[in-house]
């Protein structure tokens, strides 16, 4: 294999895959000083080891890849070489910019889900992607051939390493946590967004699971269904609101994910047994 640069706007290879922004692959035979240092990216990428041994920090961690490694690189995560240079060896790598549009083959909700997974990835590296590799070759063939439907099977081959991906670090969260740890990350993550509107199958993307085996986590765990578990997550937190601010209930109903004011009052009672205007009225400057 060649060294080869593919680059948005300036190879023409890219022309018809705006949301390529860098496709490339290197082979370093002697070490330059300065060649690699630690820096803040700004796009999505993806990096394949080919041969060779690098030692990369990682949005602030240490990690060592060998042939066969990938590794995942967020936006505003940094990455290069404690040492500053570019190891011997040689790495292919893809850069997307960070929006997923009519380009891929995946629904708004597997977008979604999976950008939501490769978020919440604890370790960006994952060992022994020869699969991954496969679909690098792949690419770099339909890129230099343009053959009839090339535009159309690179995409597809994106959408796959993608997938690949996305699996491969699910299977290694669940092998490194319980579903108590999971749980605790999904709290969070919910309560960052309440005004969204949940489905179920968001839910159980953001700690790896498919939707029957998420279900019946959650009840095992909780004893309510995915949704009234999320229901008394938003109530919680709108008791909170009503205790310690003078927002307005329609607004503190939208905040946490009702549909509407009367919505979020017949909820509110029926889990409290209290009106919301009776509750802050009860529990004004109390603690």
């Amino acid at each position: 294999m060649n060294s080869y640069l593919f680059q948005k706007g300036l190879s023409g290879e890219l022309e018809l895959f705006p949301h390529i922004i860098e496709f490339g692959l290197k082979k370093v035979q002697t070490i330059r000083l300065s060649s690699f240092p630690i820096e803040r990216t700004t796009a999505f990428s993806i990096y394949y080891i080919w041969d060779g041994r690098y030692d990369w920090n990682i949005d602030g961690d240490p990690y060592i890849l060998y042939p066969s490694d990938l590794a995942l690189v967020l936006p505003g995560q940094t990455l290069g070489s404690p040492r500053s240079t570019f190891d011997i060896g040689s790495i292919s790598w893809l850069t997307l910019d960070n929006s997923h549009g009519s380009w891929s083959g995946f629904s708004p909700t597997e977008s979604r889900s999976i950008q939501k997974i490769l978020e919440l990835n604890a370790i960006p590296v994952a060992a022994g992607m020869k699969e991954a590799g496969r679909i690098f070759q792949q690419l770099t063939q339909e890129l230099h051939l343009q053959e009839i439907g090339f535009q159309t099977r690179v995409n597809q081959l994106i959408d796959a390493l993608l997938i690949l991906v996305t699996r491969q670090f699910i299977h290694q969260s669940h092998s490194q946590r319980d579903f108590s740890g999971s749980f605790m990350k999904l709290e969070q993550e919910l309560r960052k967004n309440l005004s969204h509107q949940w489905a179920v199958d968001e839910m159980a993307a953001l700690v790896g699971l498919g939707t029957t085996a998420f279900t019946e986590k959650v009840k095992s765990y909780t004893g309510f269904s995915p949704l009234n578990y999320l229901i008394n997550i938003r109530i919680s937190e709108a008791i909170k609101l009503l205790k310690q601010t003078n927002t307005n209930l329609t607004d503190i109903a939208l905040d946490t994910g009702f549909y509407s004011s009367q919505h979020f009052s017949t909820t509110f009672k029926k889990l409290t047994g209290y009106t919301p205007s009776q509750f802050r009225k009860d529990n004004t400057d109390k603690p």
